[in-house]
């Protein structure tokens, strides 16, 4: 069975770019839209991992194929930020997962003590801002599986997850990151044998997941960009008064692509360098 394991709709919020956060959301697809064009394209099991969210359950819930998962933004104890996966979980695990998500060791004891699957998502993008050696080693130590393949990530640092994956033998998921319609789906996932979505939750704990599809590039980011501009100014007629801005869009998805790459290569380079970070977690760390 195949599902595309990072999947946004509307009920992701609002982008984190500056003054944009205020009018601008980082998704503007319908929950059921984006389950008509999974399915569409041949996946046979669906989820959505919104940020912080599970609205789109309320939509999505009656689907056969459906399983409810969510990005959960959370704060490493070095103060960085980290985006992280969190699949098949209920309304209940929603509650603790917010409650807990600035308390990074407590956050990943109940996802233990509940037989929870996550994954460090977009390991090697500067996309949530830096990062460091401890966050490394917490990653090492403590999670299960990593995003090995991102579909709006360029080759290069999906290709340092995925042998990052390899050295620490976590468990790889991939999926498109699709905040549009266009890419969703040709990023995913795939069980062999598995026969529903309990199955398929098992095979990904147990290191079974092969990903499949695309990577992202300059053309496809700035595509997204485009589209999602085009909704806002669609929800809210008077944000065409922004339209010029939309100009400055290819040199800022230009820089982006520079910045992603100096991040890539900062860190795939000092980890290797460094024998996968083996470093000894901080004493805070222990629970």
């Amino acid at each position: 069975m195949r599902c595309d394991l990072h999947v946004h709709t509307r009920h992701s919020g609002m982008c984190t770019v500056p003054v944009m956060n205020r009018v601008c959301r980082e998704s503007y697809s319908d929950p059921q839209a984006v389950f008509e064009t999974l399915k569409r394209r041949g996946l046979e099991l669906v989820t959505v991992t919104d940020h912080d969210s599970i609205d789109a359950a309320e939509e999505l819930r009656r689907h056969a194929g459906f399983f409810l998962s969510e990005e959960v933004t959370c704060r490493t104890l070095s103060g960085t930020e980290l985006h992280m996966g969190v699949y098949g979980i209920e309304e209940k695990h929603h509650i603790e997962l917010q409650r807990r998500r600035a308390d990074l060791p407590a956050l990943v004891a109940y996802l233990n003590e509940q037989r929870l699957f996550f994954t460090v998502n977009h390991v090697f993008s500067s996309l949530t801002g830096p990062r460091t050696d401890p966050d490394f080693a917490f990653f090492e130590e403590f999670f299960p599986g990593i995003e090995t393949l991102n579909g709006q990530m360029l080759a290069a640092c999906n290709r340092s997850a995925g042998e990052l994956a390899e050295r620490w033998r976590k468990a790889p998921v991939g999926g498109s990151d699709a905040h549009t319609l266009a890419s969703l789906g040709l990023t995913y996932t795939e069980i062999s044998g598995a026969r529903d979505a309990g199955e398929f939750l098992t095979g990904l704990r147990a290191g079974r997941g092969r990903v499949h599809g695309e990577c992202g590039d300059y053309f496809k980011l700035t595509r997204a960009v485009y589209e999602i501009g085009c909704s806002m100014v669609r929800e809210n007629a008077w944000m065409a008064l922004l339209a010029p801005l939309f100009l400055a869009v290819p040199g800022v998805t230009l820089a982006n692509l520079f910045l992603e790459h100096a991040f890539n290569r900062k860190w795939s380079r000092r980890l290797a360098k460094a024998g996968a970070v083996r470093l000894q977690p901080s004493r805070a760390w222990e629970f």
